[in-house]
């Protein structure tokens, strides 16, 4: 990533846990991601898609006769807009899917901490502001 991008997840949809432990394999959990997304096929294939063309796609998604390009995951979530696929990976590998947490990213990070300072301060000028009217303010 350049100086210039500025990378941010878009907002991802919940998947009932209940649905991830029912996915037999990796192929059922993008199966899955897909159908929940709602998107047609011809949104993962060709120009910014997953996969060049229409029968590549068609051999991973219903055969599973084409490995998935597993660089495209981010991507293919990210349109999607859910982590069925991360999701069963990480319930596959024995973790607790109800107690994971997302981690907050720099972006994320110098929002909330703007955020805060300006509360502070709107907090601060409150209190200064009905100071001066001689009124009391209890904290």
């Amino acid at each position: 990533m350049n100086q210039y991008e500025f990378s941010a997840r878009p907002a991802m949809h919940a998947v009932d846990t209940a649905l991830i432990a029912k996915q037999p394999s990796m192929t059922k959990a993008l199966q899955l991601c897909q159908t929940l997304s709602g998107l047609d096929d011809k949104a993962f294939y060709g120009v910014g898609g997953i996969v060049k063309d229409q029968a590549q796609w068609s051999r991973i998604m219903n055969a599973g006769a084409h490995n998935f390009p597993q660089d495209g995951l981010n991507t293919f979530m990210d349109k999607a807009e859910n982590e069925a696929p991360l999701l069963w990976l990480l319930y596959s590998r024995g973790y607790d899917l109800d107690s994971l947490r997302h981690r907050e990213t720099e972006m994320e990070k110098r929002v909330r901490l703007a955020e805060e300072r300006a509360l502070k301060a709107e907090e601060k000028a409150r209190i200064l502001t009905e100071a001066m009217h001689g009124r009391t303010t209890t904290v």
